[in-house]
């Protein structure tokens, strides 16, 4: 259970992180790319933070994804930049892909289309515990 504090901490950092990673896909030319932050967690101790993203289009999502965790530090500078009156110390920044838009819209052709999922569960992948 997430404290008010948690709450909080992450609204922050979610609505600054998805203003810093758009604006960078703009600035490097990446015409047609949205990056959008679906969830953001905060541990107990506030050290750590899971930023959870959707990509759109998904074919770019694993190298834009890898793009991201390489410029972590200047992301979290950027982060810490815009937050410095609301944070004391920002926390370190994991970046995972968010992929339950993708799950959902292959349930949804799956029950539209001539195959069933319910009586053919192999069509539809395992979803990951994360």
């Amino acid at each position: 259970m997430e404290s008010n504090r948690q709450k909080k901490i992450a609204g922050v950092i979610q609505r600054d992180l998805a203003d810093i990673l758009q604006r960078a896909a703009t600035e490097n030319g990446m015409q047609g790319v949205l990056i959008s932050v679906t969830k953001v967690s905060v541990t107990t101790d506030l050290s750590m933070a899971r930023a959870y993203l959707s990509i759109f289009p998904n074919t770019r999502s694993s190298e834009l994804i890898e793009g991201i965790k390489n410029n972590g530090p200047l992301i979290k500078h950027e982060l810490a930049q815009r937050t410095r009156n609301q944070l004391r110390r920002v926390p370190e920044l994991e970046f995972f892909i968010d992929d339950s838009l993708e799950y959902i819209d292959k349930i949804e052709k799956s029950l539209k289309g001539t195959e069933n999922p319910i009586q053919n569960p192999g069509m539809l992948d395992k979803r990951k515990k994360s």
